[in-house]
Protein backbone atom coordinates (compact mmCIF):
# COMPACT_ATOMS: atom_id res chain seq x y z
CA UNK A 1 0.00 0.00 0.00
CA UNK A 2 1.13 3.60 -0.36
CA UNK A 3 0.47 7.00 -1.83
CA UNK A 4 2.91 6.89 -4.74
CA UNK A 5 5.22 9.58 -3.33
CA UNK A 6 8.93 9.44 -4.00
CA UNK A 7 11.13 8.85 -0.96
CA UNK A 8 13.76 11.16 -2.50
CA UNK A 9 12.39 14.15 -0.60
CA UNK A 10 13.10 12.42 2.70
CA UNK A 11 16.80 11.91 2.13
CA UNK A 12 19.09 14.44 3.83
CA UNK A 13 21.08 16.42 1.28
CA UNK A 14 24.87 16.23 1.27
CA UNK A 15 24.83 13.25 3.62
CA UNK A 16 26.64 10.02 2.80
CA UNK A 17 27.49 10.18 -0.89
CA UNK A 18 29.05 6.76 -1.57
CA UNK A 19 28.55 3.17 -0.50
CA UNK A 20 31.58 3.44 1.79
CA UNK A 21 31.86 2.36 5.42
CA UNK A 22 32.66 5.47 7.46
CA UNK A 23 34.69 3.38 9.92
CA UNK A 24 36.88 1.00 7.89
CA UNK A 25 36.69 2.66 4.47
CA UNK A 26 35.53 -0.45 2.61
CA UNK A 27 33.20 0.20 -0.31
CA UNK A 28 30.50 -2.13 -1.56
CA UNK A 29 27.15 -2.09 -3.37
CA UNK A 30 25.68 -3.76 -0.27
CA UNK A 31 26.65 -1.02 2.17
CA UNK A 32 23.68 1.25 2.71
CA UNK A 33 24.49 4.86 1.77
CA UNK A 34 22.11 6.09 4.46
CA UNK A 35 23.57 3.97 7.24
CA UNK A 36 27.16 4.13 6.03
CA UNK A 37 28.44 1.24 8.14
CA UNK A 38 29.33 -2.23 6.91
CA UNK A 39 28.20 -5.42 8.59
CA UNK A 40 31.70 -6.29 9.83
CA UNK A 41 32.03 -2.99 11.69
CA UNK A 42 28.54 -3.24 13.11
CA UNK A 43 29.37 -6.63 14.58
CA UNK A 44 32.72 -5.48 15.93
CA UNK A 45 31.58 -2.06 17.14
CA UNK A 46 33.69 1.09 17.31
CA UNK A 47 33.83 4.40 19.19
CA UNK A 48 31.04 6.71 18.12
CA UNK A 49 29.04 4.03 16.30
CA UNK A 50 25.94 4.31 18.49
CA UNK A 51 25.93 8.11 18.21
CA UNK A 52 26.11 7.83 14.44
CA UNK A 53 23.29 5.27 14.33
CA UNK A 54 21.10 7.48 16.50
CA UNK A 55 21.79 10.46 14.23
CA UNK A 56 20.83 8.47 11.12
CA UNK A 57 17.57 7.31 12.65
CA UNK A 58 16.75 10.76 13.97
CA UNK A 59 17.18 12.23 10.48
CA UNK A 60 14.96 9.51 8.98
CA UNK A 61 12.13 10.34 11.40
CA UNK A 62 12.27 14.13 11.22
CA UNK A 63 10.30 14.53 7.95
CA UNK A 64 7.39 12.64 9.49
CA UNK A 65 7.29 14.61 12.73
CA UNK A 66 8.21 11.56 14.80
CA UNK A 67 10.42 11.79 17.92
CA UNK A 68 14.06 11.08 17.14
CA UNK A 69 14.33 8.78 20.17
CA UNK A 70 11.86 7.40 22.72
CA UNK A 71 11.01 10.45 24.91
CA UNK A 72 12.25 10.49 28.50
CA UNK A 73 10.58 13.57 29.98
CA UNK A 74 11.10 13.36 33.78
CA UNK A 75 7.72 15.05 34.29
CA UNK A 76 6.02 13.02 31.56
CA UNK A 77 3.46 10.24 31.71
CA UNK A 78 4.73 6.69 31.36
CA UNK A 79 3.55 4.52 28.49
CA UNK A 80 4.13 0.84 29.23
CA UNK A 81 2.73 -0.59 26.03
CA UNK A 82 6.09 -1.61 24.56
CA UNK A 83 9.81 -1.94 25.11
CA UNK A 84 10.45 1.75 24.45
CA UNK A 85 8.81 2.76 27.77
CA UNK A 86 8.30 6.36 26.69
CA UNK A 87 7.91 9.17 29.24
CA UNK A 88 5.65 11.50 27.28
CA UNK A 89 5.24 15.20 28.02
CA UNK A 90 1.83 16.85 28.03
CA UNK A 91 0.68 17.41 24.45
CA UNK A 92 3.48 15.30 22.97
CA UNK A 93 3.57 11.85 21.39
CA UNK A 94 5.55 8.72 22.02
CA UNK A 95 8.14 7.18 19.71
CA UNK A 96 5.39 5.38 17.76
CA UNK A 97 3.55 8.63 16.99
CA UNK A 98 0.29 7.05 18.16
CA UNK A 99 0.41 7.24 21.94
CA UNK A 100 0.03 10.79 23.27
CA UNK A 101 -0.68 12.60 26.54
CA UNK A 102 -3.65 14.88 27.17
CA UNK A 103 -4.59 15.97 30.67
CA UNK A 104 -1.91 13.73 32.12
CA UNK A 105 -3.43 10.60 30.56
CA UNK A 106 -2.12 8.35 27.83
CA UNK A 107 -4.37 8.26 24.78
CA UNK A 108 -4.29 6.57 21.39
CA UNK A 109 -4.65 3.01 20.16
CA UNK A 110 -7.36 1.98 22.60
CA UNK A 111 -10.99 3.01 21.96
CA UNK A 112 -10.31 3.88 18.33
CA UNK A 113 -7.26 3.28 16.14
CA UNK A 114 -5.40 4.76 13.20
CA UNK A 115 -6.06 1.90 10.86
CA UNK A 116 -6.76 0.81 7.28
CA UNK A 117 -8.41 -2.53 6.56
CA UNK A 118 -9.43 -4.63 3.58
CA UNK A 119 -10.55 -8.15 2.68
CA UNK A 120 -8.02 -10.56 1.23
CA UNK A 121 -9.21 -13.76 -0.48
CA UNK A 122 -7.90 -16.98 1.07
CA UNK A 123 -5.41 -18.47 0.68
CA UNK A 124 -3.53 -15.19 0.94
CA UNK A 125 0.11 -14.09 0.71
CA UNK A 126 0.79 -14.42 4.44
CA UNK A 127 4.04 -15.20 6.21
CA UNK A 128 2.33 -18.26 7.70
CA UNK A 129 0.22 -19.35 4.69
CA UNK A 130 2.33 -22.49 4.24
CA UNK A 131 1.59 -23.76 7.77
CA UNK A 132 -1.76 -22.18 8.74
CA UNK A 133 -5.32 -23.56 8.49
CA UNK A 134 -6.36 -21.00 5.88
CA UNK A 135 -3.55 -21.90 3.51
CA UNK A 136 -3.31 -25.65 4.07
CA UNK A 137 -6.43 -26.91 5.87
CA UNK A 138 -4.35 -28.04 8.84
CA UNK A 139 -6.51 -28.38 11.94
CA UNK A 140 -9.65 -29.31 9.98
CA UNK A 141 -12.44 -29.35 11.10
CA UNK A 142 -11.76 -27.57 14.41
CA UNK A 143 -9.74 -24.65 13.00
CA UNK A 144 -10.25 -24.85 9.22
CA UNK A 145 -13.30 -24.83 6.96
CA UNK A 146 -11.80 -27.27 4.48
CA UNK A 147 -9.17 -29.99 4.28
CA UNK A 148 -7.13 -27.84 1.91
CA UNK A 149 -6.81 -24.12 1.16
CA UNK A 150 -9.93 -22.23 2.21
CA UNK A 151 -11.12 -21.10 -1.21
CA UNK A 152 -14.28 -19.01 -1.00
CA UNK A 153 -13.35 -17.50 2.37
CA UNK A 154 -11.45 -14.34 3.19
CA UNK A 155 -9.13 -12.70 5.67
CA UNK A 156 -9.84 -9.36 7.34
CA UNK A 157 -6.46 -7.67 6.92
CA UNK A 158 -6.00 -4.90 9.48
CA UNK A 159 -3.12 -2.50 8.79
CA UNK A 160 -2.22 -0.29 11.77
CA UNK A 161 -0.50 3.00 11.01
CA UNK A 162 2.22 3.27 13.62
CA UNK A 163 5.23 1.29 14.79
CA UNK A 164 7.48 0.87 17.81
CA UNK A 165 10.51 0.29 15.54
CA UNK A 166 12.12 2.51 12.89
CA UNK A 167 13.34 0.06 10.24
CA UNK A 168 15.41 1.82 7.58
CA UNK A 169 14.40 -0.90 5.10
CA UNK A 170 10.67 -0.68 5.92
CA UNK A 171 8.60 -2.39 3.23
CA UNK A 172 5.47 -0.43 4.23
CA UNK A 173 7.08 2.93 5.06
CA UNK A 174 4.11 4.94 3.77
CA UNK A 175 2.24 4.43 7.05
CA UNK A 176 4.43 7.18 8.55
CA UNK A 177 2.57 9.70 6.38
CA UNK A 178 -0.71 8.57 7.91
CA UNK A 179 0.26 8.46 11.60
CA UNK A 180 -1.25 11.89 12.23
CA UNK A 181 -4.07 11.81 9.68
CA UNK A 182 -5.19 8.22 9.15
CA UNK A 183 -8.67 6.76 9.53
CA UNK A 184 -9.96 6.49 13.08
CA UNK A 185 -11.91 3.27 13.51
CA UNK A 186 -13.77 2.28 16.67
CA UNK A 187 -13.49 -1.21 18.17
CA UNK A 188 -17.13 -1.90 17.36
CA UNK A 189 -16.78 -0.67 13.77
CA UNK A 190 -13.84 -2.93 13.00
CA UNK A 191 -15.39 -5.95 14.73
CA UNK A 192 -18.51 -5.47 12.60
CA UNK A 193 -16.41 -5.87 9.44
CA UNK A 194 -16.27 -9.60 10.16
CA UNK A 195 -18.92 -11.26 7.97
CA UNK A 196 -19.96 -14.87 7.41
CA UNK A 197 -17.15 -15.48 4.91
CA UNK A 198 -14.40 -14.04 7.11
CA UNK A 199 -12.35 -16.98 8.34
CA UNK A 200 -9.53 -15.04 9.99
CA UNK A 201 -8.33 -11.65 11.13
CA UNK A 202 -4.69 -10.61 10.76
CA UNK A 203 -3.27 -7.50 12.42
CA UNK A 204 -0.09 -6.05 10.92
CA UNK A 205 1.31 -2.69 9.80
CA UNK A 206 3.48 -0.72 10.64
CA UNK A 207 3.05 -2.87 13.66
CA UNK A 208 0.06 -3.72 15.87
CA UNK A 209 2.01 -2.96 19.06
CA UNK A 210 1.00 0.73 19.50
CA UNK A 211 -2.63 -0.35 18.99
CA UNK A 212 -2.56 -3.65 20.87
CA UNK A 213 -5.33 -2.72 23.30
CA UNK A 214 -7.54 -1.87 20.33
CA UNK A 215 -6.74 -5.11 18.48
CA UNK A 216 -7.28 -7.24 21.59
CA UNK A 217 -10.67 -5.64 22.20
CA UNK A 218 -11.65 -6.05 18.54
CA UNK A 219 -10.66 -9.72 18.75
CA UNK A 220 -12.66 -10.35 21.90
CA UNK A 221 -15.74 -8.68 20.46
CA UNK A 222 -15.49 -10.35 17.04
CA UNK A 223 -14.95 -13.86 18.42
CA UNK A 224 -17.80 -13.41 20.88
CA UNK A 225 -20.18 -12.20 18.17
CA UNK A 226 -19.11 -15.11 15.92
CA UNK A 227 -18.99 -17.82 18.57
CA UNK A 228 -19.85 -21.28 17.35
CA UNK A 229 -17.91 -20.94 14.11
CA UNK A 230 -14.26 -20.69 13.03
CA UNK A 231 -12.70 -17.23 13.26
CA UNK A 232 -8.93 -17.33 13.67
CA UNK A 233 -7.04 -14.34 15.07
CA UNK A 234 -3.43 -13.68 14.07
CA UNK A 235 -0.84 -10.99 14.68
CA UNK A 236 2.25 -10.15 12.62
CA UNK A 237 4.59 -8.18 14.85
CA UNK A 238 8.11 -7.09 15.75
CA UNK A 239 7.52 -8.54 19.24
CA UNK A 240 8.26 -5.41 21.29
CA UNK A 241 5.01 -5.38 23.28
CA UNK A 242 4.48 -5.50 27.04
CA UNK A 243 4.60 -9.20 28.07
CA UNK A 244 1.24 -8.85 29.79
CA UNK A 245 -0.39 -7.91 26.49
CA UNK A 246 1.47 -10.72 24.75
CA UNK A 247 -0.19 -13.15 27.16
CA UNK A 248 -3.61 -11.93 26.05
CA UNK A 249 -2.62 -12.28 22.39
CA UNK A 250 -1.43 -15.84 23.00
CA UNK A 251 -4.69 -16.77 24.70
CA UNK A 252 -6.81 -15.36 21.85
CA UNK A 253 -4.72 -16.98 19.10
CA UNK A 254 -4.57 -20.32 20.87
CA UNK A 255 -8.33 -20.55 21.35
CA UNK A 256 -9.19 -19.33 17.86
CA UNK A 257 -6.68 -21.38 15.85
CA UNK A 258 -4.63 -18.33 14.86
CA UNK A 259 -0.92 -17.67 15.16
CA UNK A 260 1.53 -14.99 16.22
CA UNK A 261 4.15 -14.19 13.60
CA UNK A 262 7.37 -12.72 14.98
CA UNK A 263 9.52 -10.85 12.49
CA UNK A 264 12.98 -11.41 13.97
CA UNK A 265 14.94 -8.67 12.20
CA UNK A 266 18.44 -9.54 13.41
CA UNK A 267 20.30 -11.41 16.14
CA UNK A 268 23.29 -9.12 16.75
CA UNK A 269 22.07 -6.24 18.91
CA UNK A 270 24.26 -3.59 17.25
CA UNK A 271 22.97 -4.70 13.86
CA UNK A 272 19.37 -4.62 15.06
CA UNK A 273 19.90 -1.14 16.49
CA UNK A 274 21.39 0.03 13.20
CA UNK A 275 18.62 -1.41 11.05
CA UNK A 276 15.62 -0.82 13.33
CA UNK A 277 16.59 2.02 15.68
CA UNK A 278 15.95 0.06 18.88
CA UNK A 279 17.20 -3.02 20.74
CA UNK A 280 15.93 -6.53 20.04
CA UNK A 281 16.04 -7.71 23.67
CA UNK A 282 12.29 -7.51 24.30
CA UNK A 283 11.47 -9.21 21.01
CA UNK A 284 13.72 -12.16 21.82
CA UNK A 285 12.38 -12.44 25.37
CA UNK A 286 8.79 -12.31 24.12
CA UNK A 287 9.50 -14.96 21.50
CA UNK A 288 10.59 -17.30 24.29
CA UNK A 289 7.41 -16.53 26.24
CA UNK A 290 5.25 -17.39 23.23
CA UNK A 291 7.28 -20.54 22.57
CA UNK A 292 6.39 -21.86 26.02
CA UNK A 293 2.81 -22.27 24.80
CA UNK A 294 3.32 -24.11 21.51
CA UNK A 295 2.69 -27.55 23.02
CA UNK A 296 -0.78 -26.45 24.04
CA UNK A 297 -1.77 -26.75 20.36
CA UNK A 298 1.01 -28.73 18.68
CA UNK A 299 -0.71 -29.64 15.39
CA UNK A 300 -1.58 -26.08 14.36
CA UNK A 301 1.43 -23.76 14.86
CA UNK A 302 0.90 -20.97 17.37
CA UNK A 303 4.28 -19.36 16.70
CA UNK A 304 5.86 -18.57 13.34
CA UNK A 305 9.11 -16.67 12.73
CA UNK A 306 10.40 -14.74 9.73
CA UNK A 307 13.47 -12.72 8.76
CA UNK A 308 13.92 -10.30 5.86
CA UNK A 309 17.16 -11.08 4.02
CA UNK A 310 18.57 -7.57 3.67
CA UNK A 311 21.60 -7.77 1.33
CA UNK A 312 24.88 -6.88 3.00
CA UNK A 313 23.42 -7.09 6.50
CA UNK A 314 21.39 -10.25 7.09
CA UNK A 315 23.75 -12.99 5.95
CA UNK A 316 23.93 -16.75 6.59
CA UNK A 317 25.83 -16.18 9.85
CA UNK A 318 23.08 -13.93 11.17
CA UNK A 319 20.37 -16.35 10.07
CA UNK A 320 22.20 -19.27 11.68
CA UNK A 321 22.23 -17.41 15.01
CA UNK A 322 18.52 -16.58 14.76
CA UNK A 323 17.70 -20.15 13.78
CA UNK A 324 19.78 -21.52 16.66
CA UNK A 325 17.82 -19.27 19.03
CA UNK A 326 14.53 -20.57 17.60
CA UNK A 327 15.80 -24.16 17.85
CA UNK A 328 16.32 -23.72 21.60
CA UNK A 329 12.54 -23.47 21.96
CA UNK A 330 11.61 -26.09 19.35
CA UNK A 331 13.02 -27.41 16.07
CA UNK A 332 9.45 -27.48 14.72
CA UNK A 333 8.76 -23.74 14.82
CA UNK A 334 8.18 -22.64 11.19
CA UNK A 335 10.70 -20.09 9.90
CA UNK A 336 10.35 -18.05 6.69
CA UNK A 337 13.28 -16.31 5.03
CA UNK A 338 11.90 -13.42 3.00
CA UNK A 339 13.29 -11.85 -0.13
CA UNK A 340 14.12 -8.15 0.17
CA UNK A 341 12.97 -5.38 -2.15
CA UNK A 342 14.74 -1.97 -1.94
CA UNK A 343 12.57 0.46 0.01
CA UNK A 344 12.60 3.57 2.16
CA UNK A 345 16.13 4.61 3.27
CA UNK A 346 17.70 1.39 2.00
CA UNK A 347 16.38 1.64 -1.51
CA UNK A 348 19.95 1.83 -2.81
CA UNK A 349 20.57 -1.82 -1.91
CA UNK A 350 19.93 -4.62 -4.42
CA UNK A 351 17.30 -7.33 -4.07
CA UNK A 352 18.19 -10.57 -2.31
CA UNK A 353 20.03 -12.94 -4.60
CA UNK A 354 19.13 -16.60 -4.95
CA UNK A 355 22.63 -17.45 -3.74
CA UNK A 356 22.14 -15.46 -0.52
CA UNK A 357 18.69 -16.99 0.02
CA UNK A 358 19.96 -20.54 -0.47
CA UNK A 359 22.93 -19.96 1.84
CA UNK A 360 20.59 -18.64 4.52
CA UNK A 361 18.21 -21.57 4.00
CA UNK A 362 21.03 -24.03 4.54
CA UNK A 363 22.22 -22.08 7.58
CA UNK A 364 18.77 -22.30 9.18
CA UNK A 365 18.52 -25.99 8.45
CA UNK A 366 22.04 -26.47 9.72
CA UNK A 367 20.94 -25.02 13.06
CA UNK A 368 18.45 -27.88 13.33
CA UNK A 369 15.17 -26.28 12.25
CA UNK A 370 12.88 -28.68 10.39
CA UNK A 371 10.41 -26.27 8.84
CA UNK A 372 12.20 -23.54 6.88
CA UNK A 373 11.31 -22.00 3.57
CA UNK A 374 12.22 -19.08 1.32
CA UNK A 375 9.36 -16.61 0.84
CA UNK A 376 8.89 -13.85 -1.74
CA UNK A 377 10.79 -15.99 -4.24
CA UNK A 378 9.62 -13.70 -7.06
CA UNK A 379 11.82 -10.92 -5.62
CA UNK A 380 15.05 -12.90 -5.79
CA UNK A 381 17.67 -11.92 -8.33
Amino acid sequence: MGCGLSIEKYHPKNYIKMAVCINCGDSSPVISKTLGICLRCLRAGYDGMIDHICEVHGRSREPFGLPAVPPRDPQGTACKLCFNSCQIAEGATGYCGIRSVTGGKIRGGTRDANVDWYYDALPTNCVADWVCPGGTGIGYPEYAYSQGPEHGYKNLAVFYNGCSFNCLFCQNWHFRERVSKGNRVLVSELANCVDSKTACICYFGGDPTPHLIHSINVSKRATQENRGRILRVCWETNGSMNPGLLSQMIDISLRSGGCIKFDLKAWTENLHLALCGVSNKRALDNFKIAAHHIQERPKVPLLVASTLLVPGYIDSEEVHKIASFIYESSPNIPYSLLGFYPHFFMRDLPTTTRIQAEECLQAARGAGLRRVRIGNVHLLS
